[in-house]
């Protein structure tokens, strides 16, 4: 997204008129893009970054996203959780069965805290989700 300048870049697109407030609202400009110095993967130990943490792969928000888990439980999650009301589910998912399977790989992790994109940090048992059809 940050290379393309666009935020739906790589996700399923919307219809016209969510796409057209995307592109007015959500436009990065010129000088806003970059190209990443690494790309991180599932899996990825960052303790060669000083940090004792593991790249997650959690995609559901959006394709690509990832988690930060720390080896003190501290998992900052992107957008894929939320806790402006309660610690949910985040409202925009472009897909539904990923983010399940997100919250299913995350539910085998030793995560503490949630530290969301939105709203405030939560405990991970506080995190209630409407049960997921087969």
């Amino acid at each position: 997204m940050v290379e393309h300048g666009d935020m739906t870049w790589n996700r399923n697109k919307p219809n016209i008129l969510i796409r057209t407030i995307f592109s007015l609202l959500f436009k990065l400009k010129e000088a806003d893009r970059f190209e990443p110095d690494i790309y991180l993967n599932d899996g990825d130990d960052l303790s060669a970054y000083g940090l004792q943490a593991r790249v997650l792969s959690i995609p559901g928000h959006s394709r690509g996203s990832i988690g930060i888990l720390t080896a003190d439980g501290d998992l900052f999650c992107g957008d894929l959780f939320g806790n402006v009301d309660q610690p949910e589910l985040w409202s925009i998912i472009d897909d539904v069965p990923a983010a399940h399977s997100s919250v299913k790989k995350l539910g085998g992790c030793p995560i503490k805290t949630v530290y969301p994109e939105h709203g405030e940090s939560f405990p991970m048992d506080a995190l209630t989700l409407p049960e997921s059809k087969p």
